[in-house]
Protein backbone atom coordinates (compact mmCIF):
# COMPACT_ATOMS: atom_id res chain seq x y z
CA UNK A 1 0.00 0.00 0.00
CA UNK A 2 2.83 2.29 1.31
CA UNK A 3 4.14 2.65 -2.53
CA UNK A 4 0.51 3.82 -3.86
CA UNK A 5 0.08 6.89 -1.11
CA UNK A 6 1.27 9.46 -3.83
CA UNK A 7 -1.91 9.05 -5.45
CA UNK A 8 -4.25 10.03 -2.48
CA UNK A 9 -5.92 13.30 -2.26
CA UNK A 10 -4.73 15.37 0.11
CA UNK A 11 -7.96 15.18 1.80
CA UNK A 12 -7.96 11.41 1.87
CA UNK A 13 -4.54 11.18 3.16
CA UNK A 14 -4.95 13.80 5.80
CA UNK A 15 -8.36 12.10 7.04
CA UNK A 16 -6.27 8.20 7.02
CA UNK A 17 -3.63 10.15 9.15
CA UNK A 18 -5.78 11.26 11.88
CA UNK A 19 -7.44 8.03 11.97
CA UNK A 20 -4.43 6.35 12.17
CA UNK A 21 -4.52 4.17 9.21
CA UNK A 22 -1.50 5.32 7.45
CA UNK A 23 1.50 7.05 9.10
CA UNK A 24 3.05 10.37 8.39
CA UNK A 25 6.24 8.86 7.52
CA UNK A 26 4.78 6.12 5.12
CA UNK A 27 3.15 9.74 3.37
CA UNK A 28 6.42 11.05 2.91
CA UNK A 29 8.34 8.27 1.87
CA UNK A 30 5.92 7.23 -1.03
CA UNK A 31 5.73 10.82 -2.26
CA UNK A 32 9.53 11.00 -2.07
CA UNK A 33 9.84 7.79 -3.81
CA UNK A 34 7.76 8.79 -6.39
CA UNK A 35 10.24 12.28 -6.81
CA UNK A 36 12.99 9.97 -7.46
CA UNK A 37 10.88 8.05 -9.97
CA UNK A 38 9.21 10.64 -12.22
CA UNK A 39 11.52 14.26 -11.38
CA UNK A 40 14.53 13.86 -13.22
CA UNK A 41 12.36 13.39 -16.05
CA UNK A 42 10.33 16.96 -15.73
CA UNK A 43 12.88 18.74 -13.28
CA UNK A 44 9.55 20.30 -11.28
CA UNK A 45 11.05 20.18 -7.91
CA UNK A 46 14.83 21.74 -8.30
CA UNK A 47 15.56 21.09 -4.15
CA UNK A 48 15.06 18.09 -2.73
CA UNK A 49 14.01 18.14 1.00
CA UNK A 50 14.16 14.27 1.93
CA UNK A 51 15.99 14.07 4.92
CA UNK A 52 14.18 17.01 6.75
CA UNK A 53 10.96 16.04 5.42
CA UNK A 54 11.35 13.21 7.14
CA UNK A 55 12.83 13.74 10.16
CA UNK A 56 9.19 16.28 10.24
CA UNK A 57 7.09 13.36 9.82
CA UNK A 58 8.30 11.61 12.47
CA UNK A 59 7.90 14.40 14.64
CA UNK A 60 4.70 14.62 13.25
CA UNK A 61 3.90 10.62 14.07
CA UNK A 62 5.11 10.96 17.53
CA UNK A 63 2.79 13.92 17.86
CA UNK A 64 -0.21 12.11 17.04
CA UNK A 65 1.08 8.77 19.44
CA UNK A 66 1.18 11.50 22.30
CA UNK A 67 -2.57 12.87 21.52
CA UNK A 68 -1.60 16.56 20.50
CA UNK A 69 -4.21 18.10 18.21
CA UNK A 70 -3.63 17.66 14.20
CA UNK A 71 -3.87 20.31 12.13
CA UNK A 72 -5.64 20.00 8.81
CA UNK A 73 -2.85 19.19 6.71
CA UNK A 74 -1.05 16.95 9.53
CA UNK A 75 1.47 14.79 7.30
CA UNK A 76 0.74 15.56 4.49
CA UNK A 77 3.54 16.19 2.12
CA UNK A 78 3.66 19.46 -0.41
CA UNK A 79 5.84 21.52 -2.59
CA UNK A 80 6.76 25.23 -2.54
CA UNK A 81 7.87 27.23 -4.94
CA UNK A 82 11.53 28.94 -4.98
CA UNK A 83 10.20 32.34 -4.74
CA UNK A 84 9.21 32.51 -1.47
CA UNK A 85 11.39 32.31 1.68
CA UNK A 86 11.52 28.95 3.25
CA UNK A 87 13.89 29.28 6.15
CA UNK A 88 17.34 27.50 5.55
CA UNK A 89 16.73 27.42 1.85
CA UNK A 90 17.83 29.80 -0.94
CA UNK A 91 14.96 32.36 -2.49
CA UNK A 92 16.47 31.82 -5.85
CA UNK A 93 13.14 33.06 -7.92
CA UNK A 94 14.89 30.96 -10.88
CA UNK A 95 17.84 33.69 -10.70
CA UNK A 96 21.77 32.73 -10.33
CA UNK A 97 22.84 35.86 -8.12
CA UNK A 98 20.05 34.63 -5.68
CA UNK A 99 21.52 31.08 -5.24
CA UNK A 100 22.97 32.29 -1.73
CA UNK A 101 20.24 34.22 -0.73
CA UNK A 102 18.90 32.38 2.06
CA UNK A 103 15.90 32.62 3.96
CA UNK A 104 16.18 32.92 7.96
CA UNK A 105 12.33 32.64 8.26
CA UNK A 106 9.18 31.38 6.32
CA UNK A 107 7.55 33.52 4.74
CA UNK A 108 3.80 33.61 6.04
CA UNK A 109 2.33 31.10 3.38
CA UNK A 110 4.82 28.60 4.35
CA UNK A 111 4.06 29.06 8.07
CA UNK A 112 1.11 28.53 7.28
CA UNK A 113 1.07 25.44 5.86
CA UNK A 114 3.66 24.21 8.57
CA UNK A 115 1.47 25.24 11.32
CA UNK A 116 -1.66 23.46 9.08
CA UNK A 117 0.55 20.52 9.76
CA UNK A 118 2.32 19.84 5.79
CA UNK A 119 5.38 18.83 5.30
CA UNK A 120 7.72 20.26 2.74
CA UNK A 121 8.99 17.77 0.71
CA UNK A 122 10.70 19.95 -2.41
CA UNK A 123 10.64 23.22 -3.80
CA UNK A 124 9.25 23.42 -7.57
CA UNK A 125 10.93 25.88 -10.34
CA UNK A 126 10.14 29.03 -11.88
CA UNK A 127 11.11 31.15 -14.46
CA UNK A 128 14.17 33.69 -14.17
CA UNK A 129 12.08 36.24 -11.68
CA UNK A 130 8.56 34.85 -12.39
CA UNK A 131 8.36 36.76 -14.97
CA UNK A 132 7.59 33.84 -17.85
CA UNK A 133 5.32 32.16 -19.34
CA UNK A 134 6.97 28.85 -18.96
CA UNK A 135 9.59 27.34 -16.94
CA UNK A 136 12.93 27.37 -17.92
CA UNK A 137 16.02 29.41 -16.45
CA UNK A 138 20.04 29.55 -16.08
CA UNK A 139 19.78 28.28 -12.84
CA UNK A 140 17.66 24.84 -12.39
CA UNK A 141 17.09 24.42 -16.27
CA UNK A 142 13.87 23.64 -17.93
CA UNK A 143 10.98 22.41 -16.17
CA UNK A 144 8.99 19.62 -18.42
CA UNK A 145 5.43 19.15 -19.00
CA UNK A 146 4.90 15.51 -17.78
CA UNK A 147 1.94 14.68 -19.74
CA UNK A 148 4.01 15.62 -23.32
CA UNK A 149 7.82 17.36 -23.22
CA UNK A 150 7.09 19.00 -26.53
CA UNK A 151 4.48 21.48 -24.82
CA UNK A 152 5.07 23.74 -21.95
CA UNK A 153 4.07 23.47 -18.15
CA UNK A 154 2.88 26.97 -18.13
CA UNK A 155 4.37 29.85 -15.89
CA UNK A 156 5.59 30.87 -13.56
CA UNK A 157 4.19 28.17 -10.99
CA UNK A 158 5.33 25.33 -14.07
CA UNK A 159 7.14 23.82 -11.59
CA UNK A 160 3.96 23.22 -8.74
CA UNK A 161 1.98 21.87 -11.71
CA UNK A 162 3.80 19.48 -13.16
CA UNK A 163 5.10 18.16 -9.63
CA UNK A 164 1.14 17.81 -8.65
CA UNK A 165 0.19 16.60 -11.89
CA UNK A 166 3.32 13.90 -12.28
CA UNK A 167 2.83 12.83 -8.23
CA UNK A 168 5.17 14.38 -6.50
CA UNK A 169 2.27 14.94 -3.53
CA UNK A 170 -0.77 16.11 -3.65
CA UNK A 171 -0.84 19.47 -2.96
CA UNK A 172 1.62 22.81 -4.49
CA UNK A 173 2.37 26.35 -3.34
CA UNK A 174 1.96 27.97 -6.20
CA UNK A 175 1.88 32.34 -6.69
CA UNK A 176 0.17 34.22 -9.39
CA UNK A 177 0.46 37.48 -10.57
CA UNK A 178 -0.77 37.65 -14.24
CA UNK A 179 -1.73 34.37 -14.34
CA UNK A 180 0.77 32.16 -12.92
CA UNK A 181 -1.12 29.61 -11.23
CA UNK A 182 -4.07 29.59 -13.69
CA UNK A 183 -2.07 29.00 -16.80
CA UNK A 184 0.54 25.92 -15.81
CA UNK A 185 -2.95 24.58 -13.99
CA UNK A 186 -4.43 24.85 -17.55
CA UNK A 187 -1.26 23.46 -19.54
CA UNK A 188 -0.89 20.36 -16.74
CA UNK A 189 -4.85 19.41 -16.69
CA UNK A 190 -4.68 20.22 -12.72
CA UNK A 191 -6.70 22.41 -10.91
CA UNK A 192 -5.39 25.82 -9.55
CA UNK A 193 -6.86 28.55 -7.55
CA UNK A 194 -5.65 32.38 -7.69
CA UNK A 195 -7.66 33.77 -3.98
CA UNK A 196 -8.37 37.27 -4.35
CA UNK A 197 -6.21 39.67 -2.59
CA UNK A 198 -5.55 39.61 0.64
CA UNK A 199 -6.67 36.44 1.42
CA UNK A 200 -4.05 34.85 1.95
CA UNK A 201 -0.76 36.37 3.87
CA UNK A 202 2.34 37.14 1.50
CA UNK A 203 5.62 38.98 2.02
CA UNK A 204 9.56 37.66 1.63
CA UNK A 205 11.31 38.35 5.29
CA UNK A 206 14.51 38.09 3.05
CA UNK A 207 13.70 40.72 0.78
CA UNK A 208 16.02 43.91 1.22
CA UNK A 209 12.77 46.67 0.46
CA UNK A 210 9.00 45.88 -0.42
CA UNK A 211 7.84 45.55 -3.98
CA UNK A 212 6.00 48.38 -5.77
CA UNK A 213 2.63 49.48 -4.68
CA UNK A 214 1.19 47.76 -8.45
CA UNK A 215 3.08 44.18 -7.14
CA UNK A 216 1.88 43.93 -4.18
CA UNK A 217 -1.83 44.46 -5.08
CA UNK A 218 -1.73 42.12 -8.36
CA UNK A 219 0.33 39.39 -7.19
CA UNK A 220 -1.41 36.44 -4.70
CA UNK A 221 -0.54 32.98 -3.20
CA UNK A 222 -2.62 29.78 -3.93
CA UNK A 223 -2.67 25.92 -4.13
CA UNK A 224 -2.62 23.91 -7.08
CA UNK A 225 -3.67 20.04 -6.26
CA UNK A 226 -5.39 17.18 -8.92
CA UNK A 227 -8.37 17.05 -6.77
CA UNK A 228 -10.41 20.63 -6.68
CA UNK A 229 -11.53 19.30 -2.83
CA UNK A 230 -7.93 19.38 -2.22
CA UNK A 231 -7.87 23.41 -3.34
CA UNK A 232 -10.35 24.44 -0.53
CA UNK A 233 -8.08 21.92 1.92
CA UNK A 234 -5.28 24.21 0.48
CA UNK A 235 -6.49 27.61 1.08
CA UNK A 236 -7.77 26.96 4.11
CA UNK A 237 -4.43 26.17 6.04
CA UNK A 238 -2.57 28.81 3.22
CA UNK A 239 -5.12 31.96 4.62
CA UNK A 240 -4.90 32.18 8.04
CA UNK A 241 -4.03 35.59 9.65
CA UNK A 242 -0.26 37.03 9.64
CA UNK A 243 1.29 39.69 11.79
CA UNK A 244 2.98 42.34 9.45
CA UNK A 245 1.49 41.50 6.05
CA UNK A 246 -1.68 41.32 4.09
CA UNK A 247 -3.86 39.13 6.27
CA UNK A 248 -5.75 36.43 5.63
CA UNK A 249 -9.15 36.20 6.45
CA UNK A 250 -12.16 33.48 8.04
CA UNK A 251 -10.99 30.80 5.41
CA UNK A 252 -8.53 29.05 7.91
CA UNK A 253 -11.34 27.70 10.77
CA UNK A 254 -9.72 24.33 10.64
CA UNK A 255 -12.30 22.37 12.82
CA UNK A 256 -13.98 20.30 10.00
CA UNK A 257 -12.02 21.62 7.01
CA UNK A 258 -11.47 17.87 6.27
CA UNK A 259 -14.60 16.54 6.54
CA UNK A 260 -16.42 19.97 4.96
CA UNK A 261 -13.61 19.41 2.01
CA UNK A 262 -14.47 16.00 0.96
CA UNK A 263 -18.39 16.47 1.27
CA UNK A 264 -18.97 19.72 -0.59
CA UNK A 265 -16.30 19.52 -3.18
CA UNK A 266 -15.16 16.23 -4.16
Amino acid sequence: MSNEIWRWSAVDLASRIRLREVSCEEAVASCLDRLDQVNPQINAVVEVLAAQAMEAAALADAALARGEPAGPLHGVPVTVKVNVDLEGCATTNGVGAYRDVLARADSPVVANLRKAGAIVIGRTNTPAFSMRWFTDNDLHGRTVNPWDPERTPGGSSGGAAAAVAAGIGPLAHGNDQGGSIRYPAYACGVPGLRPSLGRVPAFNPSQAKERTLGMQISSVQGPLARQVADLRLGLAAMAAGSKGSLVGTGAARWPGAVSRARGRLR
